[in-house]
């Protein structure tokens, strides 16, 4: 009997931090899924604001949402590819391999991230060129415009950043070791 007592209070006490943790995600899921819907209500209302200010046509919405279809999917193996390096560095940074060879891992891997963000704002730029021939004179001037607002916006809300469009935070040469002279090359 006491066997029995014991056994079913060891499997009561194992169980219980489990289905705690079960029912706690559980209650995060709705929380997760109700800001993934706001996010997708601000997004969806940016891109109608859009729209309406350069006054696209039905043709022209259908168009611009191909293209939108279109370089998402060739924007993803350059995404993935970062992802993939951040991922890298981290492993790297991780490791117990000397500090000059992760120096050098670490140099190697943001010159590689630097090609790919540069391969991603090139086909950015592509993109918009894409759709900026949809647009007619008058579009085209709005949009001037917009970009114009939306700079200024931008240089209001980030002071603090460099003027050098070239910056890239990520891309700096990274922490140096504390009480090492920085290594050269």
């Amino acid at each position: 009997m006491k066997k029995t007592l014991i056994l079913a209070s060891l499997i009561a006490f194992t169980l219980t931090p489990a289905l705690a943790a079960e029912n706690a995600a559980a209650e995060q899921q709705p929380a997760v899924e109700v800001q993934k819907t706001q996010q997708q209500d601000k997004r969806m209302m940016k891109k109608n604001q859009f729209e309406q200010r350069l006054k696209l046509t039905d043709e022209q919405k259908a168009k611009a949402k191909e293209l939108r279809m279109k370089n998402r999917e060739e924007m993803k193996p350059i995404i993935e590819q970062i992802k993939a390096k951040h991922q890298e560095a981290e492993a790297v940074k991780r490791s117990r391999i000397s500090v000059e060879m992760q120096q050098e891992k670490l140099a190697q891997i943001r010159a590689e991230l630097k090609d790919l963000h540069k391969q991603a704002h090139e086909l950015r730029m592509k993109n918009m060129q894409d759709f900026e021939s949809l647009l007619t004179k008058k579009q085209k001037k709005e949009l001037a415009k917009m970009k114009k607002e939306g700079r200024k916006q931008f240089e209001k809300n980030h002071k603090h950043m460099p003027a050098n469009p070239e910056f890239r935070r990520h891309m700096g040469p990274g922490p140096q070791i504390p009480n090492q002279p920085p290594v050269e090359k």
